[in-house]
């Protein structure tokens, strides 16, 4: 890459970091784009500085990548680096015009999230409160019954603190992406499992670093320990060929939906920043809309 798109790139990073307050694994996919990007142009197209690059080069660094069987979600995350990057560029006055404006990300087809069925919940948390009261088995209990109440990404969980709870006012404050706060209401069944379970944190280890679930050597879990701990109960309890952590999120979603619930309230409790990634649970509504008008309608 040449000296000046590389500076270019390494000064985009650091707004993206400093200013946007992007996460680690964010930055590191606008990164890995950029830095594809442009060691495409310059193998196929020389020492091309940000000024003369066009929707041209663009969509042939597209179609490259296309050919190389990357997916349409994959290829739309590259395309949205580049709109912000350039973007980027125009704030800057580097650049007078976006090449971005004459490319198209491709469509993708939604597909409808994986959720768990109400009655496979009942099953699932019996199971939970059954089980025998091992850390690991604790830390599952804990994980899936805040998981389902509140919704939260896995990230989310995973970094949740002790002094995020607010027993007082039965909510959890959540940091989300881009380091936004939300707050979640919880029911006072869930905070006695909580506070049992830092009771039980602070006599078995001396330090945690304030972080609520820690593994069974009193440190902070991380992703993996948590999945595999949720596919361990989610296989016994669920005949679902997914049984991942975010499967409980859909779950809290679409129950919330299929009871009632604002849209809009959903976007707020998911931490979502646009109401079109929340709609795609208005899809499960709709159908149990359509079997209850099937089965009472007399005209039907």
């Amino acid at each position: 890459m040449a000296n000046s798109n590389n500076q270019l790139v390494n000064a985009f990073l650091e707004y993206l970091k400093f200013e946007k307050r992007y996460s680690p694994n964010t930055i590191t996919s606008y990164r890995t784009d950029l830095f594809d990007f442009f060691n495409f142009l310059e193998i196929q197209f020389g020492d091309v500085d940000v000024i003369s690059i066009n929707h041209t080069y663009i969509r042939s660094w597209l179609a490259s990548v296309k050919s190389m069987g990357i997916g349409t979600k994959s290829i739309n995350r590259k395309i949205s680096t580049l709109k912000s990057f350039f973007k980027y560029q125009l704030k800057m006055e580097v650049i007078e015009v976006s090449p971005m404006n004459k490319v198209i990300s491709p469509k993708i087809a939604k597909r409808l999230p994986v959720y768990i069925k109400e009655s496979e919940t009942k099953q699932l948390i019996n199971l939970l409160n059954n089980s025998t009261e091992n850390w690991k088995s604790l830390n599952a209990k804990l994980l899936i019954s805040v998981f389902y109440a509140t919704g939260m990404r896995l990230s989310e969980l995973i970094n949740l603190k002790d002094s995020q709870i607010d027993f007082s006012r039965s909510q959890i404050k959540v940091l989300g992406k881009g380091s936004k706060e939300r707050i979640i209401p919880v029911g006072k069944d869930l905070l006695v499992m909580i506070s049992e379970y830092q009771e039980l944190k602070k006599r078995e280890f001396d330090s945690t670093d304030d972080v609520l679930l820690v593994t069974e050597k009193g440190k902070k879990i991380y992703p993996k320990y948590a999945y595999l701990l949720i596919n361990k109960y989610l296989s016994q309890a669920s005949t679902l060929e997914k049984k991942s952590p975010h499967v409980i999120r859909h779950t809290f979603a679409t129950h919330l939906m299929n009871n009632g619930a604002d849209l809009n309230a959903v976007k707020e409790l998911l931490g979502h920043s646009s109401l079109s990634s929340t709609q795609i649970y208005t899809h499960n509504t709709i159908e149990k809309l359509k079997n209850v008008h099937k089965k009472a309608h007399p005209k039907s």
